[in-house]
């Protein structure tokens, strides 16, 4: 068992996170789920002793021993403890295409709050798993993230009560505002770039929000395009998630019936985005698995998305 193992697994217990999946006869405990990463440290010829509770949450006590060539790590949940004799503890990581996944939790703007969630588990990967599950392009976005304008500040993705507050949010780092500025530069967009370089001057979040509001608009949307364009072909080349020969017979069926709607929309001068919602590979339960048709409508000023979604069920 390596250090790297070691410290990855004292850092989900100092978080007390301790999710255990039983699947395809291997015993994973899961380090990072999201769309973009699904890891786990896997235990290695285990034997588990007492009783494990899935459903607990709460502080957990544990210790890591070693008898003999084996490692004992005993775990306690409240009153309940159980042990794990294993082996070894080593990692599993799989990488997925992320470019194309939508969630829509939260109304208005959805285009940017796309973004700002996808931006979110790339820079998740890039802090757990390290640089180097990462290629440049990755590492590059990673750094939007500190970026308010276009962070959790102005778009959330998913609702307040879920969102994990960091230190000084509404500070922007060096990184992100290069990143930013490289950005507006390609896409020749001067009055981008003006705000910018105030903002460098004065980081405060009355400018942030002055840009964020200006990412939603017509005059603007070069930007805003250029950024998910980048992701979309920095994560295209990692594999997309399988569920089998049925369910992806179902998938297509339902994709090839919103490909058919996107075209029919197309002939009427309406562009769209087909994205999806997926289960992870390790779900132990039957999960919805959605396409979302992003239709565009340009307004006077702001451009804004109509989402139609079509359930796929595995």
């Amino acid at each position: 068992m390596t250090d790297e193992v070691v410290e990855k697994l004292a850092q989900l217990l100092e978080q007390d996170q301790f999710e255990l999946i039983f699947q395809e006869a291997k015993v994973r405990l899961v380090y990072l789920m999201n769309d973009a990463v699904e890891s786990f440290l896997v235990f290695k010829n285990v034997r588990i002793t007492g009783e494990y509770n899935r459903d607990y949450q709460g502080e957990l006590e544990a210790s890591l021993e070693k008898q003999g060539q084996k490692f004992v790590l005993i775990v306690r949940q409240g009153e309940t403890v159980f042990t794990l004799f294993f082996d070894d503890l080593v990692m599993e990581n799989h990488l997925y295409e992320y470019g194309t996944i939508g969630h829509f939790w939260v109304k208005n703007y959805e285009y940017l709050r796309q973004m700002e969630y996808r931006l979110a588990i790339l820079r998740d990967k890039y802090d757990y798993l390290g640089e180097e599950y990462c290629n440049e392009k990755e590492k590059r976005l990673a750094q939007l993230v500190d970026f308010p304008p276009l962070n959790y500040c102005c778009y959330p993705a998913v609702p307040e009560k879920y969102i994990v507050p960091k230190e000084n949010p509404w500070v922007p780092t060096e990184a992100a505002l290069s990143v930013m500025d490289e950005f507006a530069s390609r896409a020749k967009d001067r009055t981008l770039g003006k705000i910018l370089r105030l903002y460098r001057e004065f980081p405060v979040p009355f400018i942030a929000k002055r840009i964020g509001n200006m990412l939603h608009r017509n005059s603007h949307g070069r930007v805003v395009d250029m950024i998910n364009e980048e992701i979309r072909v920095a994560s295209k080349k990692y594999p997309r998630r399988n569920f089998g020969r049925d369910a992806e017979c179902k998938i297509q069926e339902t994709l090839h019936k919103v490909q058919r709607r996107q075209e029919l929309l197309k002939n009427k001068g309406q562009q769209s985005i087909i994205l999806r919602e997926e289960p992870f590979s390790t779900a132990e339960d039957s999960i919805e698995y959605k396409i979302y048709l992003m239709i565009w409508k340009k307004g006077i000023l702001n451009r804004k998305v109509l989402i139609e979604e079509y359930p796929v069920s595995l």
